[in-house]
């Protein structure tokens, strides 16, 4: 007589451990630095005030404070963090924008890869069975001119950094068409960016002047009566934003003309 063994997890798909721990392992070391207030830490205080200590530093450690920055970007993309625009700019300030900027992508990058394998493994069948047939029509899409929706994505700042990643994920995109729109999507705003800060090593010692002086007074509440403020806001511009876009549309132009010759050569 067979006795017929409780059906188990197909083979070739990963159990439920192996497939959550991926997800697990990010939540947990994000509540963690929440919880131990770490994410204030990314501020242009933080890096003001030790401005001159992190310079001396890098100048003479610029290999480890290259990778070190490299390994927190990624960080902060993988976790997805606020403050990335900030980092970018501090790697200007830093590191130059001649290294900061190369830095900044290639550790956006491989964060931006965390993401996609993260989704893959913990979210892809779980999301893909309650969107529907939708999402598959969606899918096949973006499969076809992936490189082109990609790139368009990663040009136009408007987009949030871990949604595009999210969605290349679920949506099936092929991992090499991942990286390589993700890696040279984001060199023309990471240079930008990366530019502008290089040109505020003489605005933070302005400020760092004025907060002292400030200090020195001994008032009674300092963290109100002596802000520490270095207003980014005119780095970002109508302008700049527009320039993207622009640059954004040229990647759409190979599937509209695909879709284009398509449409005539049926008619």
């Amino acid at each position: 007589m067979t006795v017929n063994s409780p059906a188990g997890p197909t083979v070739g798909s990963p159990g439920p451990i192996k497939r959550w721990l991926p997800l697990g392992i990010l939540l947990a070391v994000f509540c963690l630095i929440f919880a131990m207030g770490w994410h204030r830490l990314l501020s242009f205080k933080t890096i003001g005030l030790n401005y001159d200590t992190l310079k001396t530093f890098i100048d003479r450690n610029l290999a480890v404070s290259i990778l070190a920055y490299i390994g927190l970007y990624a960080g902060i993309v993988a976790l997805s963090l606020p403050g990335a625009l900030f980092v970018t700019i501090a790697g200007g300030l830093l590191f130059g924008w001649v290294v900061g900027a190369p830095a900044t992508v290639v550790g956006a990058t491989l964060g931006a890869t965390i993401v996609y394998f993260v989704a893959k493994t913990s979210l892809g069948e779980t999301l893909a069975a309650r969107a529907g047939p939708w999402l598959g029509k969606l899918r096949a899409g973006f499969q076809d001119n992936a490189l082109s929706y990609l790139l368009f994505l990663r040009l136009v700042p408007a987009f949030p950094f871990v949604i595009v990643n999210l969605a290349a994920a679920l949506l099936g995109v092929p991992f090499k068409t991942y990286v390589l729109a993700t890696f040279f999507g984001i060199i023309p705003g990471t240079t930008a960016y990366s530019v502008a800060g290089a040109g505020l090593g003489s605005v933070i010692e302005v400020q760092n002047q004025l907060y002292k002086a400030c200090l020195a007074k001994a008032p009674a509440n300092p963290d109100v009566a002596c802000p520490y403020t270095i207003d980014t806001s005119a780095l970002v511009t109508r302008e700049l934003v527009l320039a993207f876009a622009l640059i954004g549309l040229v990647a759409l132009i190979p599937p509209l003309v695909k879709k284009w010759r398509a449409r005539h050569a049926a008619a």
